[in-house]
């Protein structure tokens, strides 16, 4: 079962080479790399051409660098480069969370026969990768939770590509989004066969799109455009996802050690 990984990047110079070498260091033997680079200037593509050439290589290995419109433009054409029977994300931002972690999804994928499965995944301060500052427990799957505001963690998510292909994909008219409305598509609207892997799958660093505070009256306006559109009480159901995250504070701050698996 050959996995296809996507990376988008725009001048993320201080943080592609962690995400690239989370993907090189797995130790699944099956991977397909696609990094989608927007025509960065800051360096990124020269740190990602000397890593293509690493000698671990394992994973076939796509690149292209050239303008887009935005992250999902370019995850859509990451989508369409893919041959894997299974597709997921890493962010240029972000790390998968160990070695084991693809091995473990293709074995849940393997197991139970789904069409989507998803997994944990943890927030860490932008500057401390070893500092947790959100801890995301996807928990187990039932439709009616998405009617209330619930969603797993987008890049823990991973999909059959025939599937991402008949459903669809990112609606590029949402900035920042897309990913809320392809969940809710998926989840409750398509009807899968959904897995939940209690486990890690990837840390990701604070400051991204929808983490940053300069973005988060778009992403309010986008997410009530959403749920509209599909038929969800708007704002209640908005309310209600923002509810579902308190937890994942409450859980980094009692920690004392880093997370297993």
């Amino acid at each position: 079962m050959k996995v296809s990984i996507i990376t988008t990047c725009y001048n993320r110079v201080s943080t592609i080479r962690d995400a690239i070498e989370s993907v090189l260091s797995q130790d699944y033997p099956d991977i397909e790399y696609i990094i989608v680079d927007g025509a960065s200037t800051d360096g990124s593509v020269e740190v990602i051409r000397s890593m293509m050439n690493d000698l671990r290589w394992k994973a076939s290995f796509k690149f292209v660098s050239e303008p887009d419109g935005g992250m999902y433009e370019a995850i859509n054409k990451g989508i369409r480069m893919a041959s894997g029977d299974i597709i997921g994300l890493v962010h240029s931002d972000d790390m998968l969370y160990d070695s084991g972690a693809i091995s473990d999804l293709v074995g849940m994928f393997e197991k139970t026969g789904a069409d989507f499965v998803y997994g944990d995944g943890i927030y860490v301060h932008a500057n401390n990768i070893d500092k947790v500052v959100r801890y995301w427990k996807g928990g187990f799957f039932h439709r009616w939770k998405v009617r209330l505001g619930w969603l797993p963690l987008h890049p823990t998510c991973y999909i059959r590509r025939d599937v991402m292909l008949r459903e669809g994909l990112y609606d590029e008219s949402y900035r920042i989004a897309a990913d809320t409305e392809l969940l809710v598509r998926y989840l409750y609207k398509a009807r899968l066969k959904v897995a939940y892997m209690k486990r890690l799958v990837i840390r990701m660093r604070m400051g991204g799109l929808s983490t940053d505070s300069e973005k988060r009256r778009q992403m309010w306006d986008e997410d009530i455009r959403l749920y509209k559109a599909h038929g969800f009480a708007a704002r209640s159901t908005k309310l209600m996802k923002m509810m579902w995250k308190v937890p994942q504070f409450i859980r980094a701050f009692n920690m004392h050690s880093y997370p297993e698996r």
